[in-house]
């Protein structure tokens, strides 16, 4: 039995299966981008383009603002300008990154093992903010990365009732769902196997019916 102030209404036009992920992944990246007051003229950039990512690029993009993802390798190009990015960054570039130095006002951190940060504060501009969303664990900050340009670090909540009825209502707007895959809940042992493998574009959502 759910209790009533827990549920929330879908918008029509909003594909139940595609809208469910809005409600963990899609709430975690709507809250960053809310705070830091992202609109048309701001420039963001997500950090991998996964379960958590892709959704990063939409959301950001309907916004209006100019998306860049950041990957290890160009491999995803294609899929990142399909998502709503305007531009693909190689992160192992070094003469990429040294382009893209002081460029992002917000910088969403969906990379989801431990990782330097002082690469990602460094593409932030003056008073940007480093979301970090993907690895919630300890990690070691160099606070001068932080001084130079006052610079932001956050991360995001659970969005709260108020924060994820705007989302429903944004992405039903915009047409807005996560990229999944619909399985049967018996294989549920399957999907799990795939996520260890990395096989998945972009979430699994289970029928449970």
């Amino acid at each position: 039995m759910l209790r009533e102030k827990f549920a929330y209404r879908l918008p029509a036009g909003l594909d139940p299966a595609g809208a469910a992920p809005l409600m963990c992944a899609g709430i975690t990246m709507w809250e960053p981008l809310r705070e830091a007051g992202i609109g048309a003229g701001s420039r963001v950039a997500v950090a991998g383009l996964g379960g958590l990512g892709h959704l990063g690029v939409k959301l950001a993009a309907a916004l209006g603002a100019e998306v860049t993802v950041l990957s290890r390798t160009p491999g995803k190009a294609d899929d990142a300008r399909e998502l709503g990015a305007v531009d693909l960054l190689v992160t192992t570039d070094d003469a990429q990154l040294a382009r893209a130095a002081s460029r992002f006002d917000l910088i969403l951190d969906t990379i989801c093992g431990p990782h330097d940060l002082s690469p990602l504060l460094r593409l932030l501009t003056l008073e940007g903010t480093l979301s970090v969303l993907g690895f919630p664990m300890q990690t070691p900050v160099n606070l001068m990365e932080l001084s130079f340009g006052r610079k932001k670090l956050s991360s995001s909540g659970t969005g709260g009732t108020r924060h994820t009825t705007e989302l429903l209502s944004f992405a039903a707007e915009h047409g807005i769902t996560a990229d999944i895959e619909l399985l049967p809940s018996a294989q549920v042992r399957q999907a799990f196997d795939r996520l260890e493998r990395g096989d998945v574009r972009y979430r699994f959502v289970l029928d449970l019916d």
